[in-house]
């Protein structure tokens, strides 16, 4: 059944790192410095594996005279590992030779200046970090080097013992101890690793929170008494902030609409939570319909919430009647304006019958599997209404999960229409899912809407009183409960 034709009601994220594409070929050689300028580097490199893939990490601190771009080398210690997806650098791998080269944003590194990029990689038989790695030909030894001959060639034969989750040498980027207890402080710029979404430490998390309803309807609900509410009583970790761009939203008052949402960013920032911006398209179900706007107003917020780390872009809510390849060019065209401003944020892409993955039109995952959005450092997103969503809609999703890192960025406890019985068996059944696969979630919705998902009875908002526990619906109580839960936010 389709999964979301209902009334307005509401449900983005950005994306991080430009990312390189894996390119075949020959080894590009690095270029010569400057043979009369002093020259030298440091690099630290960190994994997290799991079985047959791992997440490398690589900080890069240039010791010799400042540079304008820079190309990293290295060469893997087993023939079975390969880089995948990467971010902040292009990636080109021949054999077991590996070279990274700067892009436009990170290219300048005064002296003891430094950069971070990293890349999701397969691996068979050994997964050993790499021993050695050259910055524009110099030998990265951690003080200033002569270049090697440009003629050098990766030697096969070099053996590393395997330790693919220490550092090669101690990291002047490595993240410090947390130095608050927020979901913020604690888990600082987040990012895609696998299919997981993973911390400042590159351990696997879930955020829990709460979706508002349309902005344009419900800003009562939405104030500094609300959000304290939010973040320190239900403890939530992140707050999605739905804004329409039709049924009397961002259309009608684009500039007006941008700064509301820049506000909740601010909010959610000060009170440690994340923040989703979710370009709530719904009607048309066509993102292209509104692919200027999003190009418009995408580079808006990511220009000026590009060095805030609590930020998650969600290009797409839930497009209808369009194929996913519709769906994919539009990512593929709305991502890149992100990266121009805020390369480290993860991006959220919405999936074809109302983000239910495809299943709502008759399809499944496999259309992504098999010819997934080119961007890294995203996540693909799920929707689902418990009452009306049950065991099939599970199936492919813990199926889903093997391959596809999810995120739900909305779901009700009730029917697809937004209202209506109010299942809490099925809600239970969902979220011991969603916690056993770390996926993240945000409920619909933290409003007092006149419909059953809405977590406060009708008035609440008005009245102010968003921490009385009976203000709460069916749906809220449960959901508060469920919520404020201690989290799982590993830091080693």
């Amino acid at each position: 059944m389709s999964l979301l034709k209902r009334l307005p009601r509401g449900r983005t994220l950005g994306v991080a790192g430009a990312v390189g594409a894996l390119v075949a070929g020959g080894l590009i050689l690095a270029p010569m410095v400057n043979a009369s300028a002093a020259s030298g580097c440091r690099v630290a490199y960190t994994t997290n594996q799991w079985p047959g893939g791992f997440t490398a990490n690589i900080a890069i601190t240039n010791l010799g005279d400042p540079i304008s771009a820079w190309t990293l080398g290295w060469t893997f210690g087993d023939a079975g590992q390969k880089v995948g997806q990467g971010w902040s650098a292009t990636y080109t791998q021949s054999g077991t030779a590996v070279t990274a080269k700067s892009l436009d944003y990170n290219g300048n590194l005064g002296t003891g200046g430094s950069t971070s990029i990293g890349f999701n990689g397969t691996w068979t038989g050994a997964n050993p970090n790499p021993a050695t790695f050259t910055l524009n030909g110099v030998a990265c030894t951690g003080s200033v080097g002569t270049p090697p001959p440009t003629t050098a060639s990766p030697s096969p034969s070099r053996s590393v013992s395997p330790s693919p989750s220490r550092s090669v040498s101690p990291s002047p980027s490595t993240p410090p101890p947390p130095q608050g207890t927020t979901p913020l402080a604690i888990n600082g710029q987040l990012h895609v690793c696998g299919v997981n979404l993973c911390n400042q430490y590159n351990k696997a998390i879930q955020l829990r929170g709460m979706s508002t309803h349309g902005i344009q309807w419900f800003a009562s609900c939405l104030n500094n008494a609300s959000l304290d509410v939010l973040a320190n009583d239900w403890k939530a970790d992140l707050l999605r902030i739905a804004m329409y761009v039709q049924e009397q939203g961002y259309e009608t008052n684009p500039s007006g609409f941008t700064a509301q949402v820049n506000n909740y960013v601010d909010m959610a920032e000060a009170r440690g939570m994340y923040a989703i911006i979710d370009f709530h398209t719904l009607t048309p179900g066509d993102p292209n319909y509104n692919l200027d706007r999003a190009k418009t107003f995408f580079a808006s917020v990511a220009q000026r919430n590009a060095n805030k780390k609590n930020v998650i872009y969600e290009i797409a809510n839930e497009p209808n009647g369009v194929s996913w390849q519709g769906i994919k060019s539009y990512a593929e065209t709305v991502i890149p304006v992100i990266r121009a401003a805020d390369p480290d944020a993860v991006v959220i892409v919405g999936t074809r019958g109302w983000s239910s993955l495809g299943v709502s039109d008759g399809s499944n995952e496999s259309e992504i599997v098999n010819n997934p959005v080119n961007a890294t450092n995203i996540m693909y997103t799920f929707h689902f209404y418990a009452a009306s969503h049950k065991d099939d809609y599970r199936a492919v999703v813990a199926r889903a999960a093997r391959s596809l890192p999810l995120f739900v960025t909305e779901f009700g406890s009730v029917t697809y229409t937004g209202g209506g019985t109010v299942d809490l068996a099925s809600t239970g059944t969902w979220l011991d899912l969603l916690d056993q696969n770390k996926i993240s979630y945000a409920n619909w919705t933290y409003s007092d809407a006149n419909e059953s998902s809405a977590a406060f009875k009708s008035g609440t908002c008005a009245a102010g009183s968003y921490a009385n526990a009976n203000s709460l619906s069916e749906s809220g109580t449960y959901l508060r409960n469920r919520i404020r839960t201690a989290d799982n936010f590993p830091t080693s």
